[in-house]
């Protein structure tokens, strides 16, 4: 078979995997929308990690290096740049103040506010994609002429998706109102973060075991209230 199957890549295939799955879970009407961040938290966990894992191989050859990075950026773009919008989609699917938006037809007015609303879904995916084709231009130069890791992003990562997303779903369990408009605003900011080129440095080991500490926390947060909820 074409492609890479050792431990190097094993993290960012459970990604996509998992990216996939909250996906389909999120647009089939399955479940809750908050049923796809928990994918989206878990590939947030994933990519913390598969660069350390990929950089304990000190045996990799060029070929399999560019392959991690290809792969690692392709998978990205569904975790966090297509699930987050198909998470947004299903927001509005159960949101009381758009259930306008859930029918076909409508006045003019409704209908210009969906393809507003769901644009804007469309766009982020599209700034998102951006983003990680500059990264890897811009990676792959640099390491034409330095050695070691990037010390700085330019333009917020998309990955950070995986910590903002969620904190929004939060408080939509801990707010008693339809919070879907601040998601859609959160999603607008997000993207355009995605594409302004603003310096931003990179968190070593301890920032990424408090990112993942964070996301745990919500992780948990988020299905004791949902439990709270459903009884």
């Amino acid at each position: 078979m074409i492609g890479i199957y050792d431990y190097t890549v094993v993290l960012t295939y459970l990604s996509l995997l998992s990216a996939g799955t909250g996906i389909v879970v999120s647009l089939s009407g399955m479940g809750h929308p908050f049923l796809g961040i928990f994918f989206l938290l878990f590939c947030g966990l994933c990519d913390a990690f598969d660069g350390k894992v990929a950089s304990t191989k000190k045996s990799r050859t060029d070929m399999e290096r560019k392959f991690g990075i290809q792969i690692d950026s392709l998978s990205d773009l569904i975790a966090f740049g297509v699930l987050p919008a198909c998470i947004g989609a299903a927001f509005i699917r159960v949101s009381y103040a758009l259930a306008a938006l859930n029918g076909n037809g409508g006045n003019w007015y409704t209908i210009l506010l969906k393809v507003f609303v769901f644009g804007m879904l469309i766009l982020y995916i599209l700034a998102a994609l951006i983003r990680l084709a500059y990264f890897n231009v811009t990676e792959e130069e640099r390491q034409e002429t330095e050695t070691g890791a990037r010390k700085y992003y330019l333009g917020l990562p998309v990955t950070s998706a995986s910590i903002i997303f969620p904190t929004v779903a939060l408080l939509q369990y801990l707010i008693p109102a339809d919070l879907t408009w601040i998601y859609i605003v959160a999603v607008v900011i997000t993207g355009v973060l995605f594409v302004t080129p603003f310096k931003l440095k990179k968190l070593g080991l301890k920032g990424i075991l408090v990112l993942v500490g964070i996301g745990a926390a919500e992780f948990i947060a988020l299905i004791i209230a949902f439990i709270l909820r459903h009884r």
